[in-house]
């Protein structure tokens, strides 16, 4: 499974996450190290669903965007939305924790879940809340 950090998260998550995957079959990447920093989201989300890919972002309101969510739906998309706690977010070490602590949990409903398919990581809770699923 290829799982891509969208560029709000700091690339080397998704590189490190990619070296401690070297036992299984996932890959990990980083939005920023596919395409250039600041690439639209309308360009590289045909791309990850061409990869089959899972999306991992930050980005709370992506999914109420209608093009956006119309995108997610037509290449059959995974997406993770990891809701920070305020607008000023988590700092870089508690994104590190935050994503490991969950990072089983999210591979495990990606590969038990139909694409397409929306959860949302709230910071004060470990359950996962749906946007949406097929």
């Amino acid at each position: 499974m290829k799982f891509f950090f969208d560029e709000n998260f700091a690339p080397p998550i998704a590189r490190a996450l990619n070296v401690l995957e070297t036992h299984s079959d996932d890959e990990v990447l980083n939005i920023i190290d596919v395409f250039d920093r600041g690439v639209a989201d309308e360009e590289w989300i045909p791309f990850v669903g061409e990869e089959d890919g899972i999306i991992i972002t930050q980005d709370y309101n992506i999914h109420r965007i209608r093009q956006q969510r119309e995108l997610y739906i037509k290449y059959q998309l995974g997406l993770f939305v990891f809701k920070p706690p305020s607008k000023k977010g988590y700092k870089y070490w508690k994104w590190v924790q935050v994503v490991i602590e969950r990072w089983e949990d999210l591979k495990t409903t990606a590969k038990h879940s139909t694409k397409p398919f929306g959860y949302i990581y709230r910071p004060r809770s470990k359950k996962l809340l749906t946007l949406y699923e097929q």
